[in-house]
């Protein structure tokens, strides 16, 4: 059963491992980090950010931040999501963000929870359109590997959390 815990730095090289290419990288950080390949430093920089690690018993198979984006306490952004390739498309990566959204939602009673994704992560995007966040229309770009990629902002609102069906179990 998945659960999410704070992440601990012991975890770095584990979760830095499943990033599989550079384009890869990319998509996971927006260059937020440096270059490819990642650097353990660099990743110590999202220490200004909620950290968590999803594990499965003992094992750690995901990880993504949160953080109040400026002046927006009421608002949480995820980030830096990831899960163990060997876990992909086994559900970790949902259940590990409804954990994200429950612990926002129903423990900090935040009203809104946003996640940025590249127009060229399309698995990722349907993973977050399932969970109900929505296009806001706001874009970003980011000048990635000599080529600019463009970023939709994803949210999902309280009332639209609420008035989901959870329909898979949440611990």
């Amino acid at each position: 059963m998945i659960s999410i815990r704070p992440y601990e730095d012991a975890e770095c090289g584990e979760v830095l491992s499943w990033i599989g290419d550079e384009r890869a990288f990319y998509k996971w950080s927006a260059g937020r980090l440096g270059a490819y390949p990642p650097d353990p430093a660099r990743f110590d920089e999202l220490r200004s950010t909620k950290r968590f690690t999803a594990t499965d018993g003992d094992i750690a198979v995901g990880f993504f931040t949160a953080r109040h984006p400026e002046g927006a306490c009421a608002e949480l952004r995820f980030g830096f999501v990831i899960v163990d390739p060997a876990r992909r498309g086994q559900g970790v990566g949902r259940e590990m963000l409804r954990l994200g959204l429950r612990r926002a939602f129903d423990d900090e009673k935040l009203e809104r929870v946003t996640i940025a994704v590249f127009s060229n992560n399309a698995p990722a995007r349907r993973l977050y359109e399932r969970l109900g966040f929505r296009d806001t229309g706001e874009r970003e770009t980011y000048p990635i590997m000599g080529e600019e990629w463009e970023c939709a902002v994803l949210a999902l609102e309280r009332a639209e959390y609420e008035n989901a069906p959870k329909d898979a179990p949440v611990t």
